[in-house]
């Protein structure tokens, strides 16, 4: 049984997930898709060329949509990043041009018997993860997206940095909106094996402030992007760990974008990934105001889905 992944959309994300998946030896077969013919196919010579000082080898596939139907994930890294261009640094930037594509690559999926896993990170994620779905008619539970697996990466990685410990030593989440709505649960984050709110209050001397560490991760992307125009390496990584939960079958609990029934719409939250998909849904024990907050950044996914598509609709008329 092989190990098969398609990529789609070959930017710096979709290119660094490639090359990730490819040096790490973490697949047998990567089928590469962007609609730039020139940029997949010197993407797929370089990686070519890479893994001659490989011990793995990875056999390489350039849009070819027959490929698909027996991949275990395909990886969604479309979009046209437009961060910069907004002042409160909003993903939905980039929903003009990706609510146009979703549709094309979900239809190509369906039509090429595509049953796997979709992995989203084409962004504004939550939305776009619930287009794929709609668009591939694939069960809920195979549609994902990367969502704030990244944002508590950032959290950990920043809460480590104020503690001076490893971001790995830190458990916890940031839920909601992969954007500005999302919010860190601290009732969540953990350290030195209790809860973070407890360790800070028995050590006095330690200066945690909690709302400018939060704003960090919201913002941290933004502050990626200002430097170099675009991110890539963080995402990337949680977009390869989210496909090798799937295809290790790794019963991993991850804040990920999955559908919640209860909120009606896409949204992170922790769940159990496996080969499957989300074979598992969690149920976290918040705090009344960190419930208060879910509920506000559901709401703010689907009002906001709702005004983009007025407003397209709009535009195409």
């Amino acid at each position: 049984m092989t190990r098969k992944v398609a990529v789609v959309g070959m930017g710096h994300v979709g290119a660094t997930v490639a090359h990730y998946l490819v040096s790490g030896g973490f697949v047998d077969d990567l089928a590469l898709f962007d609609t730039n013919e020139a940029k997949v196919q010197s993407d797929a010579l370089d990686l070519r060329d890479a893994m001659a000082n490989l011990p793995t080898h990875t056999n390489l596939y350039v849009n070819d949509w027959s490929q698909v139907a027996d991949c275990d994930v395909v990886v969604s890294a479309l979009g046209k990043s437009k961060l910069v261009d907004t002042p409160d640094h909003d993903r939905f930037a980039e929903f003009k041009f990706t609510r146009t594509q979703v549709p094309v690559v979900g239809k190509k999926l369906a039509e090429h018997g595509f049953k796997g896993v979709l992995v989203n990170i084409t962004n504004p994620c939550d939305v776009i993860t619930a287009m794929y779905q709609q668009a591939t008619g694939l069960p809920k539970h195979q549609v994902v997206g990367t969502g704030t697996l990244l944002d508590s990466a950032r959290m950990r990685a920043t809460v480590g940095e104020t503690l001076g410990l490893d971001s790995r030593s830190v458990v916890g989440y940031n839920l909601g909106e992969h954007g500005n709505s999302q919010f860190t649960a601290w009732s969540t984050v953990r350290v030195f094996g209790k809860p973070l709110l407890t360790y800070l209050k028995e050590n006095p001397a330690v200066h945690a402030d909690l709302p400018a560490m939060e704003e960090r991760a919201r913002q941290g992307g933004y502050t990626v992007y200002k430097g170099k125009k675009y991110t890539n390496y963080g995402v990337a990584t949680a977009a390869v760990r989210l496909t090798l939960a799937v295809l290790n079958d790794a019963q991993t609990e991850l804040p990920l974008s999955n559908y919640r029934e209860e909120f009606g719409t896409y949204l992170s939250y922790p769940a159990v990934v496996g080969r499957s998909g989300v074979v598992k849904q969690l149920q976290l024990n918040l705090l009344p105001e960190e419930e208060e907050k879910l509920a506000k950044t559901a709401g703010y996914i689907k009002d906001r889905l709702a005004k983009e598509e007025a407003r397209a609709q709009e535009e195409d008329n």
